[in-house]
C-alpha cells in the first residue's frame, strides 16, 4: 500500500463523466494505491498513520500537529498508478496494484476507518474514473507513506 499526502490549504476533485465534485478546506490530499498481497491490517495501518502523522504546525512552527488535531479534513483519492513500475522500458507496468475488487474493497476501508474511527471528515474521487484534481499544497508538504 503506498499513500502519497500533501498538507493542503484546500483541494477538489471533479469527475467530468460523472458530474462528481467534492472538495475540502486545510487538511490533507491523499494518493492511495493498494496492491497485491495488501490486508485489511495495513488499511487500517494506514488509516490510523494518516489520521495521526504531526505535520501541522503548533505555534513555534513545529510539525507538530495531526490533519485530526487541527479539526482538518481529508480528501482520499484512489490511484492505482502509483503502484507502477518504471525501471524497465518506457512505460509502466501496473503489475503490481490490486485487482480491483481488493483495491476499491480496501480503499474504501481506509475512507471509512478515517471517518468512523478517528472521526475525519473524508471526502472522495470515484473509484477507479478518470479524475481531474485540484489543489493548494501549504509548505510545501509532501510525503509517501507504504506499508
Amino acid at each position: 500500500m503506498i499513500a502519497v499526502l500533501q498538507r493542503v490549504r484546500e483541494a477538489s476533485v471533479t469527475v467530468e463523466a460523472t458530474g462528481h465534485h467534492a472538495r475540502i478546506g486545510r487538511g490533507l490530499c491523499v494518493l492511495l494505491a493498494i496492491e497485491h498481497g495488501d490486508t485489511e491490517q495495513q488499511a487500517d495501518w494506514m488509516a490510523k498513520k494518516l489520521a495521526q502523522l504531526r505535520i501541522f504546525p503548533d505555534q513555534q512552527e513545529k510539525m507538530n500537529r495531526s490533519v485530526a488535531d487541527i479539526g482538518g479534513e481529508v480528501l482520499l483519492i484512489s490511484q492505482f498508478t502509483l503502484a507502477g513500475e518504471c525501471t524497465k522500458g518506457n512505460r509502466p507496468s501496473f503489475a503490481k496494484a490490486a485487482e480491483p475488487d481488493l483495491g476499491r474493497r480496501l480503499y474504501d476501508r481506509v475512507v471509512r476507518r478515517m471517518g468512523s474511527e478517528h472521526g475525519l471528515p473524508v471526502a472522495t474521487g470515484v473509484f477507479g474514473a478518470m479524475m481531474l484534481l485540484s489543489l493548494i499544497n501549504d509548505g510545501p508538504v509532501t510525503l509517501i507513506v507504504r506499508r
